[in-house]
């Protein structure tokens, strides 16, 4: 090859030097998915964009990373006015249903619409 063999101790080398390789991206895939799964962990209405916003703190700066971490622990007051406060939580639990690979729980239209409201007669 280059004047000289190859021993054992060379291919440990090559070897040791790959795992440590593997471990350096794994423990930086892990580190960028952090903030996605603080949000999942946390019922975030928001854990899908902190996930991927995450997952860009890979790229050469470290500034979306930081932003989705600090978004994953900010507490969510929910202001929709398309739907009812139930009807958002149920959104919110199909969502993070979905994210974490569970089977989405199914509620009907009239769930999301709110309580029909209550009247003192009886249905007739």
């Amino acid at each position: 090859m280059l004047g000289f063999e190859l021993t054992f101790w060379d291919y440990a080398t090559f070897i040791s030097a790959a795992l440590a390789g593997a471990a350096v991206i794994g423990s930086l895939i892990w580190l960028a998915g952090l903030p996605g799964r603080i949000a999942i962990a946390r019922n975030h209405p928001e854990a899908e964009a902190v996930q991927w916003l995450g997952y860009a703190g890979l790229l050469p700066t470290v500034v979306p990373w930081v932003q989705a971490f600090i978004w994953a622990f900010k507490p969510t007051d929910i202001v929709d006015i398309r739907r009812f406060p139930q009807a958002e939580a149920r959104a919110t639990e199909r969502e993070i249903a979905r994210l974490q690979g569970k089977e989405v729980p199914e509620y009907s239209l009239a769930d999301d619409v709110g309580d029909p409201p209550q009247t003192d007669k009886p249905a007739t």
